[in-house]
Order: structure tokens, then sequence, then C-alpha cells
């Protein structure tokens, strides 16, 4: 059984059910286990050279809590959003990095350990969603791309759905080059630049600037229309003994942000 993990905190209805991972809890070693400590970690991705029984394991544990095994995917940076209600079941590899789902018990889920989760409900929990957003995936439309493919399942307006920022790199950390900067400014609507410039604090000592990936994210999601935002308030880098981080440690585990319906209560 997973000993400590977080749930997002948002006004979903009852039966909208979520889990994010740490890295408490499993079997792996280091560097995949616990920071600092030759304790077992609970290392989720398969693509980190980490002992492929370890991450069984972990899984293993993982889907105790949860109605069914998720569909992992195969993340690249994209705006691939899957729905997977259409998605036939022989489908062993999906190449995504979101992923939505109207289906009681069927689990949406990314993994992370820096890049952005974002999961989705609407208010009358009909649908859900995760999407995956590292800086390239949120330049180029992967939370507008969920939103809008969670708004299809669910048959609800932008003003209904929900949305939970997960645990990330925070804006105290994530340490960006002009280019990042640049990238953003020409992707923003013209309502949108002045938010868009003001999530990138300019280093003092460096030519770099710190980025904050919560603002630009709120930024992306308001876009579309969605206005009730939560979370944004865990910071992988900062809190070594809760999460992983590749930009803190290079080689690490990864985390799992999941979110499915009950169906006894499912309207």
């Amino acid at each position: 059984m997973l000993t400590t993990y977080l749930r997002a905190h948002w006004s979903a209805p009852d039966h909208i059910h979520t889990i994010v991972t740490t890295r408490v809890g499993g079997c792996s070693i280091a560097p995949y286990g616990l920071h600092h400590a030759q304790l077992g970690g609970l290392n989720l991705g398969d693509h980190v050279g980490d002992n492929p029984h370890a991450v069984s394991h972990n899984r293993h544990l993982l889907a105790q809590h949860l109605p069914r095994p998720p569909r992992w995917l195969n993340q690249i940076h994209s705006n691939i959003v899957v729905n997977l209600d259409t998605l036939p079941a022989s489908s062993l590899s999906i190449t995504a990095d979101a992923t939505v789902s109207a289906q009681p018990n069927t689990v949406c889920a990314v993994l992370t350990a820096d890049c952005l989760p974002v999961l989705f409900c609407d208010k009358k929990g009909r649908a859900v969603g995760a999407a995956h957003a590292g800086w390239r995936g949120l330049c180029n439309g992967i939370l507008e791309a969920c939103a809008q493919s969670h708004a299809r399942a669910a048959q609800c307006p932008a003003d209904s759905q929900l949305a939970w920022l997960g645990p990330a790199i925070g804006p105290q950390q994530f340490e960006v080059g002009e280019e990042v900067r640049q990238a953003f400014i020409d992707a923003a609507w013209p309502d949108e630049q002045a938010a868009t410039k003001t999530a990138f604090q300019k280093h003092i000592t460096s030519n770099q600037y710190w980025c904050d990936i919560y603002q630009l994210a709120r930024i992306r999601l308001q876009r579309v229309g969605i206005t009730q935002i939560t979370g944004g308030d865990h910071c992988t880098v900062s809190n070594a003994a809760s999460f992983y981080s590749y930009r803190r440690d290079g080689i690490t585990g990864r985390m799992a942000s999941l979110i499915w319906i009950t169906p006894h209560t499912k309207q």
C-alpha cells in the first residue's frame, strides 16, 4: 500500500478521485530511492534506468488504490491528446502527453519529475483528463488541447471545467534562457503579453530568467475559458524528501498524477 500521496484540492464532485504519488513508499533504490537515504522509493517510470522488477512492484503498489491499471503514455512533450474511451484495448503503446475519459473506472495518468501535471474535471464530473506539461508542450498548446478534448468528452462549456496544477518545478528554481522566454512571448495572444512577460524574472547575475510555469499554465487555461484553477503550491526541486526532480538530480524517478470517475454516482 502507498504510504504517502497527495490528492487534488478542488471543488470536484465526490465521485471524482485523484492520486498524486510522491517518491516515498516503494522498493526502488538509489538514485531512485529516498533522497540521501538507503530507503525504497516509489519510482513509476520504466524508462529512466531503474530495475524493471522494482518499477513493476511499485506499479503494483499503486494499482491497489485504483479501479484498474492506468494506460501509461509514451510522453514526448507534444500537444497530442488521446481519448481513452475510443482507444482499442489491444493498443499497447500510446504516444501522447494527455488523456481524457468519460467512462467510469478508466484512469487517466501522466508521469512527471519537474514538468507540470494538470488534472481536469467538470462540475458534474462527467469526464476527467490528465496532461503532462513540460515547457515545450505548454508552449505548443497541450493544456488547451486537453481542455478542449475534455470539454467534448464531458459535453460541458469551459466555465464548467476545473483544473488542478500538481507538483512541478517552482518559479524560484526554473532557470531558462532567452529562447524559452521569447518562445512564450511569440506564442502569446495580444491580451496575454503582459502576464506572459511577468512570468519571467531576470536573473540578477546572468542572462537567464526564472520561469513561473504555474503562471504560464494559468494563462493558457484562461485562454480557453477555464477560470477555476487551483493548485500550484508544490515545488519538486525544493522538496527533495517528497518529490523526484530531474533538474535537481539528473538521474531520478518519476511520480504519477492520476484521475478517474467512480461508477455508482456518475451523472
